[in-house]
């Protein structure tokens, strides 16, 4: 088991500032600005009334918290940027993407640097197919907090990985202004 460890963060900027700021892109671009050779990657809080999708990354040697739960994401290709990547990457993992995706904040830790958009999940866990990953769930603000949740498909409780329970925490601090899905 991976243990905890507390996220470096690179640039974090709240919603409430980046709203007060006319060129939003060039803001989040600002906080992005690589000097070292650490992978990028783009992940989504997707939000469905006061609950997050998030997935079971497979319980497999050699990727980031094997079996920990974790927003769903990845690395940006070549040439790519990181809106190109988080929709391409939805679209791989759960054959969704929301029509409107905004950049959240920027966190990095020694590993990697990642750039976090949130959006509106508008359709039901049925609607969308699970590609990539050992389980995927609703989760509460009650689950964020603790720190784990329950999977159906390992039968049993596994935890949230720190990184994205950080930036969960962080984003339902904030509360950016998020059109909600009737259900």
């Amino acid at each position: 088991m991976m243990g905890r460890s507390t996220p470096v963060q690179l640039a974090f900027f709240p919603p409430s500032l980046v709203q007060s700021v006319s060129h939003l892109p060039i803001v989040f671009t600002l906080c992005l600005m690589k000097t070292d050779s650490r992978p990028e990657v783009a992940i989504a809080i997707l939000q469905r009334h006061e609950q997050f999708l998030l997935q079971l990354r497979d319980n497999i040697p050699g990727i980031l918290y094997p079996g920990y739960w974790g927003l769903f994401g990845g690395h940006l290709e070549p040439g790519e940027t990181a809106d190109q990547a988080i929709r391409r990457e939805l679209l791989e993992e759960i054959a969704y993407a929301p029509a409107s995706l905004l950049p959240f904040g920027c966190y990095a830790d020694e590993r990697v640097i990642r750039q976090v958009y949130y959006g509106v999940l508008d359709v039901g866990l049925a609607e969308l197919r699970l590609q990539e990953g050992w389980d995927m769930e609703l989760l509460t603000v009650a689950d964020i907090q603790r720190g784990d949740r329950y999977s159906r498909q390992a039968n049993q409780v596994r935890p949230l990985g720190p990184v994205h329970q950080t930036i969960l925490l962080d984003f339902i601090q904030s509360r950016p202004v998020v059109s909600l899905a009737d259900p």
